[in-house]
């Protein structure tokens, strides 16, 4: 294991003047981070782009809310990337190595939350949506139709903002060596409600009752249990945004209670890998949409161009055939249940 000093920690000046030369907790994973963030921007964002590009024609093809919200999830992740791994890791803590003035950092620490809690709450609004649609079928075209979906989305954006502004006063971790005070610990506390807490018991609570009314339909009418494109999609991204999250969550209330990530070097390692985690949670959707959904998958080789080279080349190669089957069909979705 690499042992490097911590190069996101600056020794600051203490009241007299002097440089504070209170022991510091050392990097265990030496530039590893640097190398795994700039390695998830260079994959993940042109992944999430190419999401937003085939959900978008997805959605103006077929006027579905579900796609409208995974649309909005797909945004904030790339939100969530710019600003949490690009200006927040790589710029500030890797090129510029914090310094720069405290106003900024605090500025970007606002964008950064907002864009996380509209990440997570996003995806906490499709739940909703999945339990209406699956639930109270008659009502959902009532309650659930394009203009109201992008109104709620604006509304889910709106409070993001407004939620993150109080992180302006969050604790920079790896630089402060005193125990959180009272305002810290306050944030934290806010911060792991916001982001882990309330969202997995809505998800735990909703998700359990969608898949009991699932099975109560096939016991009383007999027919195999068939979980929709867009509720596999949802129980998927859910459950990996538990698994991926708790780390991180678990970590910052050890953070308060137990020993600073400054003077220890446990809580940093942990704290190190648990934002990892978490922020792999922006990378993976891409990965989901395309092992559940077929209509996903047509649209982006239909975007990428793939599917329409394929029938070209295919077209090309019959010289013997007769021109109907020369003629090229227009591209479609292929058939199947709807993401």
């Amino acid at each position: 294991m690499i042992h490097l000093p911590n190069t996101t920690f600056l020794l600051q000046l203490d009241d007299s003047g002097k440089r504070d030369g209170s022991q510091r907790s050392v990097c265990s994973v030496g530039i590893f981070p640097v190398i795994y963030y700039s390695a998830l921007l260079c994959l993940g964002l042109p992944a999430n782009v190419l999401t937003a590009i085939a959900l978008s024609r997805l959605f103006t093809k077929t006027r579905k809310s579900s796609y409208c919200y995974l649309l909005a999830l797909t945004t904030s992740d790339i939100l969530t990337q710019v600003f949490i791994v690009f200006v927040g890791f790589i710029l500030q803590t890797a090129i510029l190595q914090r310094q720069v003035p405290n106003a900024f950092i605090q500025t970007v620490s606002i964008l950064e939350f907002a864009s996380n809690h509209a990440s997570i709450w996003i995806t906490v609004v499709l739940t909703m949506d999945r339990y209406v649609a699956l639930c109270r079928p008659l009502q959902y075209r009532r309650l659930s139709y394009p203009e109201r979906t992008k109104k709620i989305i604006l509304l889910v954006f709106m409070a993001a903002l407004i939620t993150g502004i109080p992180f302006y006063w969050w604790s920079d971790v790896w630089r402060n060596s005193n125990p959180p005070n009272t305002l810290d610990k306050i944030l934290m506390w806010g911060h792991c409600f916001i982001i882990y807490f309330i969202p997995c018991t809505i998800f735990l609570i909703t998700n359990s009752v969608i898949i009991q009314n699932l099975r109560k339909r096939k016991k009383c009418n007999g027919y195999q249990l068939h979980v929709g494109k867009t509720t596999a999609i949802l129980l998927a991204i859910t459950t990996v945004f538990a698994i991926l999250w708790a780390p991180r969550t678990f970590t910052i209330i050890c953070h308060m209670y137990v020993s600073t990530v400054n003077k220890d070097w446990k809580v940093h390692l942990a704290m190190d890998i648990s934002n990892m985690l978490a922020l792999l949670n922006t990378d993976v959707n891409f990965f989901l949409y395309c092992f559940v959904s077929q209509q996903f998958r047509a649209m982006v080789r239909e975007v990428l161009g793939i599917q329409k080279m394929h029938c070209t080349k295919s077209a090309n190669g019959s010289h013997g055939g007769s021109l109907s089957e020369l003629t090229l069909k227009p591209l479609g979705l292929s058939n199947g249940t709807c993401l």
